[in-house]
């Protein structure tokens, strides 16, 4: 990034990011918006089901999407959730948290909360399976997800896996992978730091719930599967929070994907890295939730779903 050039608007950055992710989405029996009575009024959320209505009941994902916690809401993860919820099987809830600066920290992670706690208070609302609910999220949602995963194993709400795809886990901004790939390779590090600078306000940093790696117990949190990437100034903290999760003894499958930068996850028109690391994402859930998922599948399978360009 060029120091010298003027940081863009918030909003001007809200309206561009739209036009980089994938506009070919699959078709699903059942997509409906809802919303969830938040701390902060109602938290908007996008349900996908792979069966017709009245079918199931479902694993649930409650999915969280990135953008640094300033932009993206759940268009711009649509399509993935789509593909999570008929590869896995199960309900995918997209969640449209407050975003910073406007609502700074603990906004977000208050919203994802509120969201994890319905699902699982309520599980008839949304055709899911009681007791059976995963996190996941991509980048700043990822850092959502990892703390969602701490506040329910500490509020004593059981989460069958958490799915953390190049989150950020830590506030130091100081890795290999932050000064290697700091600039040039999609996620740019000046962008980052002025954006977790806006959502943390003057919060502690090392708040768990800000930054995960620095709780200082991560015992008994939900199973987990981490996705990083090569080129990624998130790399590195990503893959220290998969050995922190296994030295406290949490099963965790830490991938990192070569070749590839930040967000190939969403770009699967652009990266077959991001069509494998989907198919992981989708094992790892339906593994998860074992015979859960396979009403969704058969259901799915059975409706013959095709994709569609939206515009």
């Amino acid at each position: 990034m060029d120091e010298d050039a003027p940081e863009p608007a918030i909003e001007e950055m809200r309206r561009r990011i739209g036009a980089v992710y994938p506009v070919v989405r699959r078709e699903l029996p059942q997509v409906a918006d809802l919303s969830v009575r938040g701390p902060g009024g109602r938290v908007p959320v996008r349900l996908y089901r792979p069966v017709p209505p009245g079918r199931g009941p479902l694993p649930a994902v409650v999915y969280l999407h990135g953008g640094g916690w300033v932009l993206g809401g759940v268009d711009n993860v649509d399509a993935a959730c789509r593909e999570l919820a008929a590869g896995a099987g199960c309900a995918v809830l997209n969640v449209g948290y407050r975003l910073a600066p406007e609502n700074p920290f603990p906004a977000a992670v208050d919203d994802a909360w509120a969201v994890v706690e319905d699902v699982a208070r309520e599980p008839g609302r949304y055709g899911a399976v009681p007791g059976a609910v995963a996190v996941a999220g991509d980048s700043a949602g990822g850092n959502l997800a990892a703390a969602v995963a701490l506040l329910a194993r500490d509020r004593g709400v059981p989460l069958a896996h958490q799915l953390l795809v190049y989150p950020v886990t830590d506030t130091a901004m100081d890795t290999p992978s932050w000064r290697a790939y700091g600039s040039g390779y999609g996620l740019d590090a000046g962008t980052l730091a002025r954006f977790m600078d806006l959502y943390r306000g003057g919060a502690d940093p090392s708040d768990p719930r800000l930054a995960p790696l620095r709780a200082p117990d991560l015992s008994g949190a939900a199973p987990a599967t981490i996705i990083t990437a090569e080129y990624d100034i998130l790399r590195d903290e990503g893959e220290a929070y998969a050995r922190r999760l296994a030295e406290a003894g949490v099963p965790v499958r830490a991938h990192r994907y070569d070749g590839v930068v930040h967000s190939f996850f969403l770009l699967p028109e652009i990266f077959d890295a991001g069509a494998e690391a989907m198919g992981l994402a989708v094992r790892r859930l339906r593994a998860a939730f074992g015979d859960r998922t396979r009403e969704g599948g058969a259901a799915w399978a059975r409706t013959g779903g095709t994709a569609r360009t939206s515009g």
